[in-house]
């Protein structure tokens, strides 16, 4: 594939021009005030555990938004806004790889199902699979909705 060339040579990359050590600046940033709140929300009413794979390390679990936060401004704290996923599916729902449809079953992209490696195997898995349903603050069909048609691939 190379051409028994270096990764280096390949990708045009000047060893020369790398920088030799790692620097820190500082930055103003803007924070999500609140934000915990609608985490510690949305993760107890899914009882800490994803609606998809049913995953309970909350260092893995997102409160992942079904409007965006930058879309909705006044749904940004609606606990039916969010879903609790893990890691990987919290990232694929916010890229529209996935989408919930409006009867809590997870539809995969095309696009997805395209690839093919054992970690989009891993997402297709769940295609087509009933999510589990909070105890409170039910998804609601007007977000997933939106969801379905602005963010999801087909």
């Amino acid at each position: 594939k190379f051409n028994n060339n270096t990764i280096e040579s390949a990708a045009e990359i000047n060893i020369e021009d790398l920088p030799i050590e790692g620097k820190e600046r500082e930055s103003f940033v803007k924070i999500r005030v609140n934000q915990y709140f609608f985490r510690k929300t949305i993760l107890a009413s899914y009882d800490n555990h994803c609606c998809i794979t049913g995953m309970s390390i909350p260092d893995l679990l997102v409160a992942s938004h079904i409007v965006p936060w930058a879309v909705d401004k006044k749904n940004r704290m609606n606990p039916c806004n969010g879903l609790c996923l893990n890691a990987l599916h919290d990232k694929a729902f916010d890229k529209g790889l996935i989408t919930i449809t409006q009867e809590y079953e997870v539809k995969v992209s095309e696009k997805l199902k395209k690839c093919h490696s054992g970690l989009t195997a891993f997402l297709i898995s769940f295609d087509a699979k009933k999510i589990t349903l909070p105890q409170r603050f039910m998804p609601a069909r007007e977000f997933i909705e939106y969801h379905n048609k602005f963010v999801f691939i087909d």
